[in-house]
C-alpha cells in the first residue's frame, strides 16, 4: 500500500509549487552503499521528497534510484518526485555556485532539482569536503554575492526554488533586505527537544517554509543519539495512543506546520513514519511537549569545525 503524503506550497520559478512535506534523507557516513536502494524501496512505499547535498556524496546514488524508478514504472515522470541538494561550504562564493550546482545535476542525472539551499552560512577554505574543518579555514560568507547566484541559478531554469540550512531569523532578514527572490525553505534542526519555536514563527511571517533535519535527533547516526526515541514524555504518550516514539515527534512537527526530513533504511519504518496523518495529539499532550528540557544536538562549530570552544562565539555571531 502507498501511503499519501500532504505537501505544502512554496514559491518557484513556476509560480506556487507543491513540495511534500515528509522527505527522506540521505544523510550517511556508514551506508553509502545502501543509498540507491533505500531510495526504490521509499519511493515503493509513498515517499516523493528526496532530500541529499553535495557534502553528503549521495547524489549519484538518489539520481540512479530515480532513474530506475522510471525505467521500471514506479515513477510516471520526473515532475513526481520533488528533489533538494545544497550548495557546500567550499563553494560559497558568487562565481563558485553555478559551477557547483552544474556539478551536483550531473552526479544526480537530472536537468534540475526542486530545490537548492546554502547548507551553512559560511565558508570553507578548502576543497575536501571532510569534517571537522580546521578552524583557521572558515570565514564569514559574502551573503548578498552568494545569494545573487543563487538567484541567478532559479532565472537559469537549473533549480525551481532557492532556499536556506541552518541560518538564524537575523540572517534572513539579511537576505530579505536585498532579495529579488527571497528563501522559499529554511532546512534546520528540529524536534520536541529542540523546538525552533521563534524561528518558526519567524519563517511564517515571511512566508519561508521551515523543513525540520534530525526530527529524531539523528538516531543510528554516528553523530546522533536517542535523545528523542528515549525521552520519557514522549515514550508515554506514544504508550497510551498505541503509536511508538517516533511518530509522536513526527506528528508533534507536522502540528507545528513544518516539513520534515527522515531517515530510515528499514521499510517498516519508513511506513511507519508516514504513517502519523489520521490522528492528532491532544492539547494536553501538546502542553507536556511543550515543557520538555531543551537540548540541541548539531552545533555549527562542533559538528563542522575543530575546536569548537574556540570558535563558537566568533561563528554564531555571523549567523
Amino acid at each position: 500500500m502507498i501511503l499519501d503524503v500532504p505537501s505544502t506550497t512554496i514559491t518557484s520559478s513556476d509560480g506556487p509549487r507543491p513540495i511534500p512535506l515528509i522527505g527522506m534523507g540521505t544523510a550517511t557516513v556508514e551506508r553509502h552503499d545502501e543509498v540507491k536502494s533505500a531510495v526504490v524501496e521509499a519511493i515503493k512505499v509513498g515517499y516523493r521528497h528526496f532530500d541529499t547535498a553535495a557534502f553528503y556524496g549521495t547524489e549519484k546514488a538518489v539520481g540512479e534510484a530515480i532513474a530506475e524508478a522510471l525505467r521500471t514504472g514506479l515513477l510516471k515522470s520526473r515532475a513526481e518526485v520533488f528533489v533538494t541538494t545544497k550548495l557546500w561550504c567550499n563553494s560559497t562564493e558568487r562565481d563558485l555556485v553555478l559551477p557547483a550546482l552544474k556539478k551536483s545535476l550531473r552526479n544526480l542525472g537530472l536537468e534540475y532539482v526542486d530545490l537548492y539551499l546554502i547548507h551553512w552560512p559560511l565558508k570553507i577554505n578548502h576543497q575536501h569536503m571532510k569534517i571537522p574543518v580546521p578552524k583557521e579555514l572558515v570565514t564569514a560568507i559574502d551573503i548578498k554575492a552568494v545569494w545573487e547566484a543563487m538567484e541567478e541559478c532559479q532565472n537559469l531554469g537549473l533549480t525551481k526554488s532557492i532556499g536556506v540550512s541552518n541560518f538564524s531569523s537575523r540572517k534572513i532578514q539579511e537576505i530579505l533586505a536585498f532579495a529579488k527572490i527571497p528563501p522559499a525553505v529554511n532546512q534546520v534542526e528540529m524536534n520536541p527537544l529542540w523546538q525552533q519555536i521563534q524561528l518558526n514563527e519567524f519563517c511564517k511571517q515571511n512566508h519561508i517554509l521551515l523543513v525540520a533535519y534530525s526530527p529524531l535527533a539523528s538516531v543510528g547516526n554516528s553523530w546522533g543519539n536517542n535523545s528523542v526515541i528515549e525521552c520519557g514524555v514522549l515514550q508515554d504518550i506514544a504508550k497510551s495512543k498505541g503509536k511508538t516514539t517516533a511518530q509522536i515527534s513526527l506528528r508533534w512537527l507536522y502540528e507545528q506546520g513544518v516539513g520534515f526530513i527522515v531517515k530510515s533504511f528499514n521499510k517498516e519504518r519508513m511506513k511507519q513514519n508516514l504513517d502519523i496523518f489520521d490522528w492528532a495529539l491532544t492539547q494536553e499532550e501538546l502542553n507536556k511537549i511543550s515543557q520538555i528540557p531543551q537540548r540541541k544536538l548539531v552545533y555549527l562549530a562542533g559538528f563542522v569545525v575543530t575546536e569548537p570552544n574556540d570558535v563558537t562565539v566568533e561563528i554564531d555571531s555571523k549567523l
